[in-house]
C-alpha cells in the first residue's frame, strides 16, 4: 500500500494482519523478514503482529468469574506464570482474511478480518476482529492509521474479554545492530508498578528511569532497560469506554536518531502503552530459498511501543470493564503513526 510516494509505502501480510514494511524516505523503520514464511518459523518476538485475543499479560493465566465460571489459559511468559499476548497461538499467528482494498474515511486503505472461535486458546465466545490500515502523506509526513474493532458474534456465552494492539519493533537507525543513540520522548512518565512476575500491583507511580513527560532522553547500549506499561489516563478503570475510537488522540511517544534524521511519532486513543527496549530479543539468523542470509537480531535491536489497555485488565475484575464485551457491544481502538526524515 502506497502513501503516494514509492519511498514511503507499506507492506502487510495476512498472517497476523502484520506490518512487514513501514518505509519512510526509502528506509524500512520496522524490524521484519523478507518472506512471509519466516513469520511462522522465526517470530517468537511477535514482529509486526496484531496481538489478540488479549494483549500483554494475564496473571496466572486465569480469568475468574467470567460467565459465572473460571477459565484457565496457557502459561507462556517465560519464567513468569502468566498468559502472554493471547496464548500459545495468539492472533498474530493466525491467517486473517485479506487484505481487501477499501476506502476508509476518505483514504486509501486495506481491511483484514479474523473470526476467533469459541474455545480458541480457551477463551469463551466467538468474536470477529477487523483491522483497517489507511495510509497517506500529511504535511510531508508518512502517516499510517490503524483501527481495530472486535465484536462478540457467537451465542456460546454472555461475555468475553478482548484486547488488540500492534507489536512492531521500530528502528529509526535502520541497519544498525541496536537502538543505541535513539532519542525518545514519552507523553507520560507515569506507569503501572509491577510485582516480581511483571503483573501490576494496582499502583500508578512516576517511572524512575526517565525524565518528566515531554523531555527527551537517549537510549544507550544497555540502559535504560524498559519493559513497562505507561499510563496516559489514570482514570481508565472507571472511565475508559470499550470503544475508544471517538476519543482524542494522545501522543504516546516520539523517537528519532541523529544518524538518519528519521523521526516517528505515535498517537492513540488508548489509555496506556507498553514501552519495551527489546532487551530480550534474540532472533536467529535465517536464509531465503535463494540463499540470501538474513542476519540475526539480538537484544535492543528494536523498540516496541504498543498502545493498550492496562496490563492484566482481563484478569483483574475491578479493571475488567476496559476489555469485557457482551453481545451488541463493540471494542475498538485507533492509533496513528507519523514518520518523516529531516
Amino acid at each position: 500500500m502506497s502513501a503516494a510516494n514509492p519511498d514511503s509505502a507499506f507492506t502487510f501480510i495476512s498472517q497476523g494482519a502484520l506490518i512487514q514494511e513501514f518505509k519512510v524516505a526509502g528506509y524500512n523503520i520496522v524490524q521484519s523478514f523478507p518472506e512471509a514464511k519466516f513469520y511462522k518459523t522465526h517470530n517468537d518476538a511477535y514482529l509486526g503482529e496484531t496481538i489478540g485475543r488479549t494483549t500483554n499479560r494475564i496473571k496466572g493465566g486465569e480469568l475468574k468469574n467470567l460467565n459465572g465460571r473460571n477459565y484457565k489459559l496457557a502459561i507462556n511468559d517465560g519464567d513468569n506464570p502468566n498468559s502472554l499476548h493471547g496464548g500459545l497461538q495468539g492472533w498474530g499467528k493466525k491467517d486473517f482474511e485479506g487484505p481487501k482494498a477499501v476506502n476508509r474515511n476518505g483514504k486509501e486503505g486495506i481491511r483484514f478480518r479474523y473470526v476467533s472461535k469459541d474455545g480458541e486458546e480457551n477463551y469463551p465466545g466467538t468474536v470477529e476482529c477487523i483491522v483497517w490500515y489507511t495510509a497517506g502523506i500529511e504535511n510531508g509526513k508518512t502517516v499510517l492509521e490503524v483501527e481495530y474493532q472486535v465484536e462478540l458474534i457467537g451465542d456460546e456465552c454472555e461475555e468475553t474479554v478482548v484486547g488488540v494492539t500492534n507489536h512492531s519493533y521500530f528502528q529509526v537507525n535502520p541497519g544498525a545492530p541496536t537502538i543505541e543513540g535513539t532519542i525518545v520522548s514519552l507523553g507520560t512518565n507515569e506507569y503501572l508498578e509491577l510485582d516480581s512476575y511483571q503483573i501490576p500491583t494496582g499502583q500508578i507511580s512516576v517511572f524512575p528511569k526517565i525524565p518528566p513527560a515531554g523531555e527527551s532522553f537517549v537510549l544507550g547500549a544497555t540502559e535504560p532497560a524498559i519493559d513497562d506499561c505507561f499510563v496516559t489516563d489514570p482514570t481508565a478503570p472507571t472511565s475508559c469506554p470499550l470503544d475508544t475510537r471517538s476519543l482524542p488522540l494522545k501522543t504516546l511517544a516520539t523517537i528519532s536518531h541523529p544518524n538518519t534524521g528519521l523521526h516517528l511519532e505515535i498517537q492513540s486513543t488508548e489509555p496506556a502503552f507498553q514501552f519495551y527496549t527489546g532487551d530480550g530479543l534474540n532472533i536467529p539468523e535465517a536464509e531465503t530459498d535463494k540463499g540470501v542470509k538474513i542476519p540475526a537480531r539480538g537484544k535492543r535491536s528494536g523498540t516496541a511501543i504498543e498502545p493498550t489497555r492496562y496490563v492484566n485488565c482481563a484478569g483483574r475484575e475491578e479493571w475488567r470493564g476496559m476489555c469485557k464485551i457482551r453481545k451488541g457491544q463493540l471494542w475498538g481502538a485507533r492509533s496513528v503513526y507519523r514518520a518523516w526524515k529531516e
